[in-house]
């Protein structure tokens, strides 16, 4: 069995300009494929084995960050022989790995214990340090992992492992579908879930990469699963209703209930619930899009709500690339594909219609009107100009939703909110 190690999951500057989720959580705990950042790490970091997650780095501002199993912000000093992992690296669950200075190539299956630094893409993706280093060193997030292989292992050159970089908040996007390809194998065989075998009366399965059910899952009758791109897995305590059509590659996470319409080739986190038409989209987790209404290519942070008919467009009517704004300006995603990024705690109203490459800002609250291209955090009305939603009513409404799926809204977590509707960003 591989030794767990212990890592922390560091976010650079990079990844703290990815709004709309930066400014509420910290990027180790994004869904990037099948599994937060975090998750992936510690899953290959323990050759199949949970490695543990001693903390993040994310900066100041995210010391109350709270969130049902994710680690707390690091404080004092990250200890020597701590792996320090870049969050942006969406490292493969079953990396290869190969030394760069002697060609060694080993499966997924081996262990990390002799090794220094960790390399994708020409790039350091990890560094397990030779001396204590204080936490504020990572403050600002200026510190690079390639200024700290030089300091701690000068004469490393490290080990390739596979993986992708989230260079820009899309990619979370654009690299779904392979990672949810290559995730959802590992996954099913780790998990020991068991391939779902069709009776008469029951779901149907069509396609060649077939469908994994992990524990205790309940499909009814008249559902189908159509594997002709890729898998699907449902994770224990999923539940898929009639009528139901999944298409992969999918994934759907523990406690989350498709209840009816067409699911196709998204990430869906814990304790959701979706409906209607979903396509390439990510749900971070604790979602909820219970009616009909077309989401494509979206990313929803957590405790999202969608109202009844609201409808994202992912493709410009001149079928160009899409733009997105970011803190740096609004610019040209490459992607041709691209909907709504939406904030965590973001609520929409019934039959909201979103334009392509929407940003939601954190704690937003709209309705009736189609917003602009972004809208700022914890704004609150039906178009523009948009009121600020209170903080402390924020909070009061958190609590209630919060306490809807059994989760107690505690007073770190509360201080983490009030500050971040203190450090809400400008849409201008």
């Amino acid at each position: 069995m591989a030794r767990a190690l212990r890592f922390v999951s560091y976010d650079d500057a990079q990844a703290r300009s990815f709004e709309p989720f930066a400014l509420s959580r910290p990027w180790s705990e994004m869904r990037v494929g099948a599994l937060l950042q975090r998750e992936r790490w510690a899953f290959a970091l323990g050759g199949g084995q949970a490695a543990s997650a001693a903390a993040f780095l994310a900066g100041p501002d995210m010391r109350h960050f709270r969130e049902s199993d994710a680690p707390r912000s690091a404080s004092g000093i990250v200890r020597a022989g701590t792996w320090v992992v870049n969050s942006r690296c969406a490292v493969a669950l079953n990396p290869r790995r190969e030394s760069q200075s002697a060609g060694r190539v080993a499966g997924g299956t081996g262990t990390f214990d002799d090794a220094e630094l960790l390399r994708c893409e020409d790039r350091v993706a990890a560094v397990r340090l030779a001396v204590d280093v204080a936490v504020t060193d990572f403050a600002d997030g200026t510190l690079t992992l390639e200024s700290l292989a030089r300091a701690h292992h000068p004469r490393r050159k490290g080990l390739v492992i596979d993986g992708h970089w989230c260079d820009e908040v899309w990619d979370v996007i654009r690299l779904l579908s392979p990672l949810l390809s290559a995730d959802i194998p590992v996954l099913a065989q780790t998990l020991n879930a068991l391939p779902l075998s069709p009776s008469p009366g029951s779901a149907a399965v069509i396609g060649p990469f077939g469908v994994w059910c992990e524990g205790a899952v309940h499909i009814e009758p008249y559902t189908v699963f159509d594997t002709s791109n890729g898998p699907v897995l449902l994770r224990d305590g999923a539940s898929v209703g009639a009528f139901t059509r999944v298409s992969g590659p999918c994934y759907v996470g523990q406690r989350s209930t498709l209840v009816s319409g067409r699911i196709n080739g998204s990430a869906i986190g814990d304790v959701c619930k979706v409906n209607g038409e979903v396509s390439a989209t990510v749900f971070v987790g604790h979602a909820n899009k219970g009616h009909d209404g077309f989401v494509g290519h979206s990313v929803l942070g957590r405790w999202v709500n969608l109202g009844a008919g609201t409808t994202t467009s992912n493709l410009k009517n001149t079928y160009g690339t899409v733009a997105l704004w970011t803190p740096e300006g609004v610019r040209d995603t490459g992607l041709q594909f691209l909907g709504t990024l939406f904030g965590d705690h973001v609520k929409t109203g019934i039959g909201l219609r979103l334009t392509t490459g929407c940003v939601l800002g954190a704690g937003a609250n709209v309705f009736d009107q189609m917003p602009p291209k972004v809208v700022a955090p914890f704004a609150w009305g039906g178009g523009e100009p948009y009121a600020t939603y209170d903080a402390q009513k924020f909070v009061g409404t958190a609590a209630r939703v919060m306490s809807r799926r059994d989760i107690v809204l505690d007073e770190p977590m509360q201080r983490h909110l009030l500050r971040v509707h203190a450090r809400r960003w400008n849409a201008g």
